[in-house]
Parts: C-alpha cells; structure tokens; sequence
C-alpha cells in the first residue's frame, strides 16, 4: 500500500464507513485532476481511488439490497 504525503499508511479500506470512503475519493480524484505528481504517485493514487471506488459500491450495494428486503415485506399481499 503506497504512503500518503505525510508518510503514514491509509487506513485499510476494510476499515472505512461509506463516508470515509467517499471522502478519501473525492481527495484522490482532486489530486489526480490537480496533476503535478510523478508517474509511480499517480499510479498509486489511481489504485488507491479503485479500492475506495469498490467499498463505495459495497456500501451502497448493500444499502440497496436492506431497502429492496424492506420494502418487499411492506408491500401488501394481492387478494
């Protein structure tokens, strides 16, 4: 796992809520936009942003699938 600015190690993305998650993305997309950085920080920025982009999708995957769960058993029944 590459080093953020700082130095230290991002959090493991098994550890990040949605909002982390998110959060972290936005900043990876701000500075790969903002350019300026070498080939091999790009690169680790890229494949940081795909794991932050997968634990996006599970939360919101999930999420979908416990409103999908609930609103099946409010429907009535069909006489």
């Amino acid at each position: 796992m590459a080093k953020t600015d700082t130095g230290a190690e991002p959090e493991p993305t098994s550890a990040l809520g949605y909002e982390q998650a998110r959060d972290e993305l936005i900043e990876v997309v701000r500075r790969l936009e903002a350019g300026g950085t070498s080939l091999e920080a790009s690169l680790a920025l890229w494949e940081r942003g795909e794991e932050l982009a997968k634990v996006c999708r599970h939360w919101l995957d999930g999420a979908r699938e416990r409103l999908n769960a609930s609103l099946a058993t409010e429907e009535p029944a069909e006489d």
